[in-house]
């Protein structure tokens, strides 16, 4: 099968260097353009690291195309976990000549302070050629980039995490204190220096979405909470509030946010609403929950419905067959939404993609679905900031 043309565009800019990110949306193609990479480069060996999850997929999708590498597809969460399997990545690595790594989902290693992620900048610094793969660049704020471009290189940016913050952020710090602790938190308010930024992250990064003449639909229902269980709602909201006004914890709001919000997944109107979507189109709806409980009774009420969890199915699949998602349950991730949403609008989709999101009569709904939107308009914001100096098409082509 031929190249598409924005894979070629991929190709043409980044077999220039030993270094490249693929930004490229779910569906548009980009383990294709990665496996045409490392065939260029010729490696002896190669080292795809991907969410746990995704291994089987990815290691099916480098099959397809006929491609046949001295290679490891290792769980970016093993590097973690296992010593022994870290070790075993260096040491292959270190002997190899001409080795190639590849980090899949690079978002997974935004978090510098996880283990996972200094594991995997080592492993990095061992290789002769490296990629980055991701839908989207950023998921929290721009602080996002700086863990991706130390994977590839530090000569990139050559700057601390510490030092890049300040460059391009405006921020203040709330202090948070306790009768025994204090904890800082940095809020951003906003960016600088962007176009230089973009000067020294554009010639190594390729970002592309798709086009496939189909019609996004978004859909909102507003539901009722059982009175049961809106009780139980604002006692654990009081009970949170009395303990952080008698400084006895310190709140985390989203562990708060996690009980609060699993004491109602279960909303009996839920599932009325649910049951009316899906009538009829069982073969083409997925729905999404987050909780345990959510996914045991979607299973038993709909049983001929594909039911899966963020975690399970957000990242790596190919769900083309359906055009139609239910979300069951609300996430704070902005990745874990988007990454759901490209599982049904991917190549090989003919119809418009339907996305049905249920929000209930408390304020934590309305705080998640803001906090979505607001990350999903983050791109945007950047854009628009640089859009008022004039270089629009600069942020465009750089995210």
């Amino acid at each position: 099968m031929n190249l598409l043309d924005n894979q070629k565009l991929a190709l043409e800019k980044l077999q220039k260097y030993n270094v490249g990110a693929l930004f490229m949306k779910p569906g548009a193609g980009k383990t294709r353009v990665a496996c045409e990479l490392i065939k260029d480069a010729d490696p002896d060996y190669v080292l795809w690291l991907t969410p746990f999850q995704t291994k089987e997929n990815l290691a099916n999708e480098i099959s397809k195309w006929g491609y046949h590498f001295p290679q490891d597809i290792v769980g970016i969460e093993s590097l973690s976990n296992s010593d022994q399997l870290y070790l075993k990545c260096r040491e292959k690595l270190k002997k190899a000549s001409n080795s190639y790594i590849i980090m899949d989902e690079s978002l997974k290693i935004k978090n510098k302070q996880a283990l996972r992620t200094q594991r995997a900048i080592k492993l990095s610094s061992l290789a002769n050629y490296k990629l980055i793969m991701n839908g989207t660049p950023l998921s929290r704020n721009i602080l996002d980039l700086w863990s991706q471009l130390e994977f590839l290189s530090p000569k990139i940016l050559n700057l601390t995490f510490s030092q890049f913050k300040k460059t391009f952020c405006e921020y203040v710090t709330i202090t948070q204190l306790t009768e025994n602790t204090k904890q800082s938190m940095d809020i951003i308010k906003k960016y600088h220096n962007l176009e230089y930024l973009y000067k020294l992250i554009t010639p190594f990064i390729f970002s592309s979405s798709i086009d496939l003449k189909i019609d996004w639909h978004y859909i909102r229902h507003d539901y009722s909470i059982d009175e049961s269980l809106l009780s139980k709602y604002y006692e654990l909201k009081e009970d949170y509030l009395k303990k952080a006004a008698a400084y006895t914890i310190q709140i985390n709001f989203l562990e708060m946010s996690q009980v609060m919000q699993h004491c109602y997944c279960l909303a009996s109107e839920k599932f009325t609403i649910t049951e009316s979507l899906i009538a009829g189109k069982e073969d083409s709806t997925i729905i999404f929950c987050k909780y345990k409980r959510s996914e045991e009774a979607l299973l038993k009420a709909f049983p001929n419905v594909k039911v899966t969890t963020f975690a399970k199915s957000s990242y790596g699949l190919n769900l083309q067959t359906y055009n139609q998602i239910i979300y069951f349950d609300k996430t704070f991730d902005y990745s874990q939404r988007d990454q759901s949403e490209r599982r049904i609008y991917r190549t090989g989709q003919n119809q418009d993609c339907y996305y049905h999101d249920l929000s209930g009569n408390v304020g934590l709904d309305h705080i998640i679905d803001t906090n979505i939107s607001k990350k999903t308009n983050l791109l945007n914001e950047i854009k628009k900031e640089l859009a008022q100096k004039n270089s629009f098409e600069v942020i465009m082509n750089a995210f």
